[in-house]
């Protein structure tokens, strides 16, 4: 009787083992040539998992998020991402403004979670974290494959609780932990003062306060209360932020032009031209580097490109790409680039950022891998030099001065 039985089972696997073998063979005869084929081997695969994997109590839901992250991650985007539904949650949370971090940008370079930039003042800056650092670990978590939004969700948290971050940093030999309190983060976007008394220095930190484009307003008519004769603009660790704001601010320096287009897949072109009278005609250099990204290098390319600034410093961060976010019906939602932005004479940002027409190189002694100072002394801010140098050149001398 027993050996009656496992004869039938026997046959039973027999029939399964031989009806997969040809239906794999019959898929390759179709060439796989649909969206339906493809699904029937999605399934089949699933389906093998789930009847022969070794462990019986497999997560259903696990394995077919997984499954979604697998076909983002071949997408080669590292913008385009599935967030789980505690992930979607949080990122409404913090769209809405009602949360707490420690004040820092961050971004993907080569599947690796970076610092963009920190925020000035912020419990990042001031507990020493600088642009380009590795984050290895948040709290016990590797960030390996970790997403973006996951890393997000991690680092914010209820003010007056502490974040670990793991770091690596350029020469180091060995990792560090940073203990971060998180705060409620106030960011100031514009900080500005007068150089000399014919060039006035505007820093823009961020692009993420609403109010952005009006400090900037206001620091640019401070600028012309001086009777200032020339502007720096420093988007040096710029992070970016709202492209509303990126688009307002270009607009104080293009006289009715464009100042970023956008190309989506099908190659439709949407143009954002200038939303206001220009403010300022006066000569402008600007100062970029590795950590200036997103609404930064949409502004810079809009000013370089209208030939209303010269550009001083190093390639931008190169990121600048549209994402739809896509609601799933369990609160999940994929995160999809569905365009890119492109400059207005075309260069397109995501990857290659901003190149500078004049490139300077800090030296080593004071880049973002030092240990030392967490700000650049003016004395050694070889790119804030040039750009002086750059603006005396292009101010015009009065009649009287002239030899």
């Amino acid at each position: 009787m027993f050996k009656g039985k496992r004869r039938v089972v026997s046959v039973i696997i027999a029939v399964v083992v031989v009806g997969f073998m040809l239906t794999a063979r019959l898929s390759s005869v179709k060439a796989v040539g649909t969206i339906e084929d493809k699904l029937e081997i999605y399934l089949r695969a699933l389906q093998i998992v789930q009847t022969e994997y070794i462990e019986k109590d497999v997560d259903e839901t696990k394995l077919i998020y997984g499954s979604i992250k697998g076909m983002l991650e071949s997408l080669d985007d590292p913008y385009s991402r599935f967030m789980e539904p505690s992930a979607f949650k949080e990122m409404n949370i913090r769209m809405s403004g009602s949360y707490s971090g420690i004040g820092i940008y961050i971004g993907l370079k080569d599947k690796q979670i970076v610092v963009i930039s920190p925020i000035k003042d912020t419990p990042a800056d001031q507990m020493g974290l600088k642009a380009g650092d590795k984050i290895l670990k948040i709290g016990q978590k590797p960030t390996n494959d970790m997403a973006l939004d996951e890393a997000v969700s991690l680092i914010r948290g209820q003010a007056g609780t502490y974040v670990v971050l793991n770091i690596m940093r350029g020469a180091w030999k060995e990792p560090k932990d940073f203990k971060i309190m998180r705060e409620k983060i106030t960011i100031k976007s514009v900080e500005s003062k007068s150089i000399n008394e014919d060039i006035y220095y505007i820093k823009l930190n961020t692009f993420e306060n609403e109010n952005s484009a009006q400090e900037m307003e206001n620091a640019i008519n401070r600028a012309k209360s001086v009777k200032a004769k020339g502007l720096i603009l420093d988007l040096r660790n710029n992070g970016g932020g709202l492209l509303r704001m990126a688009i307002d601010i270009g607009s104080m320096f293009v006289d009715n032009g464009a100042i970023v287009y956008t190309v989506d897949r099908d190659g439709g072109k949407k143009t954002y031209s200038t939303t206001r009278p220009r403010l300022w005609a006066k000569p402008t250099v600007m100062i970029v580097n590795e950590a200036s990204a997103s609404a930064s290098e949409i502004l810079a390319g809009a000013l370089q490109d209208n030939g209303v600034a010269t550009i001083v410093g190093t390639h931008t961060f190169g990121k600048a790409c549209v994402q739809d976010v896509k609601p799933l019906d369990d609160g999940s939602a994929i995160l999809l680039t569905v365009m890119k932005y492109y400059t207005p004479n075309g260069s397109d940002i995501t990857k290659k950022g901003i190149i500078p027409d004049v490139v300077v190189e800090l030296p080593a002694s004071v880049t973002m891998e030092a240990e030392g100072e967490l700000e650049i002394s003016e004395k050694d801010d070889i790119q804030l030099k040039k750009a002086i140098d750059i603006l005396e050149e292009k101010i015009p001398t009065p009649v009287g001065n002239r030899r």
